[in-house]
């Protein structure tokens, strides 16, 4: 019998790795290698450039915890910008609100999104079933730069790593014009990096003081994500005016009664309780 492994490397001398029972299917794209595997713990699960983006037995967490924090501060929210998300979990978990009305996902590779509508059916259901779901083939960046007379309640940013196609979306001019079409009570999300390997910290912070120079608001939440680097991953929360502890409509939220496995009110709370030393790594330069 033979022995497949996939590995993804954490640091120069640590690597997190899965035994493969099928490699799916892969493909080089104009933007980055897209491969498919299927594991006996992990079920199906692909990678990006070498990287896991997702697996069957833990994407819940990741796309509930990215959009029901936002969804439980504002229950209000009526207009969502995802940039990335081409998996369609986030896209499934924000469908969910039946207040939302309208949905713009924006996915620079086009192939990302066809081949989990092909392999990843768990995630991708609801991208072409949900008539408020407008999904848009070009680079994030320059969608939000190009950006005039709209504006969103809620972006959440589903980013790959800030490498190859990624990259823009941790710069700068990006979050100004993110801050720029939010409406006056809008949220941010976007994707946090880990605070635990020294490349991932790094990233992490130079996230973090761009996004608290241009929102009055921003903070830093965790979960538990067993196949990401440490398995502590991190979102960052920024807004115009909503707090995610002080303005949690935990009452309203749970009268909506939507089944979760990850989050709930309680955890919501906790999840923005941080370490000591992610504490002190953020407030450090980038």
């Amino acid at each position: 019998m033979l022995d497949l492994w996939f590995s993804e490397s954490h640091a120069d001398d640590t690597k997190f790795s899965i035994r493969v029972n099928e490699h799916l299917y892969t493909e080089k794209t104009p933007f980055q290698q897209i491969d498919f595997f299927k594991s006996e713990t992990f079920g199906t699960f692909f990678t990006l450039d070498g990287y896991i983006m997702m697996t069957e037995k833990d994407e819940f967490i990741y796309h509930e915890m990215i959009t029901h924090v936002p969804m439980a501060v504002n229950p209000n929210i009526k207009r969502v910008l995802i940039i990335g998300g081409g998996d369609g979990g986030t896209s499934r978990e924000i469908l969910r609100y039946n207040t939302i009305s309208q949905v713009d996902m924006v996915e620079i590779d086009e192939r990302v999104v066809r081949l989990c509508q092909k392999y990843l059916t768990q995630t991708s259901l609801k991208l072409d079933n949900d008539a408020r779901l407008s999904i848009h083939f070009e680079d994030g960046k320059e969608f939000v730069k190009k950006t005039k007379n709209k504006t969103y309640d809620l972006i959440l940013v589903d980013s790959t790593d800030p490498i190859g196609p990624g990259e823009g979306l941790f710069t700068n001019e990006f979050y100004k014009d993110c801050e720029r079409i939010l409406s006056d009570d809008g949220i941010l999300i976007n994707q946090h990096e880990s605070p635990y390997y020294k490349e991932y910290c790094h990233e992490m912070k130079r996230a973090h003081n761009k996004i608290k120079d241009k929102f009055p608001i921003a903070m830093v939440y965790q979960f538990h994500m067993p196949t990401y680097a440490s398995g502590h991953w991190l979102f960052g929360f920024a807004s115009k005016k909503y707090h995610p502890l002080n303005d949690l409509h935990e009452d309203s939220w749970n009268a909506l009664n939507l089944k979760t496995k990850y989050y709930n009110t309680n955890l919501h709370k906790g999840a923005f309780a941080l370490p000591n030393y992610v504490i002190e790594e953020l407030e450090k330069d980038g």
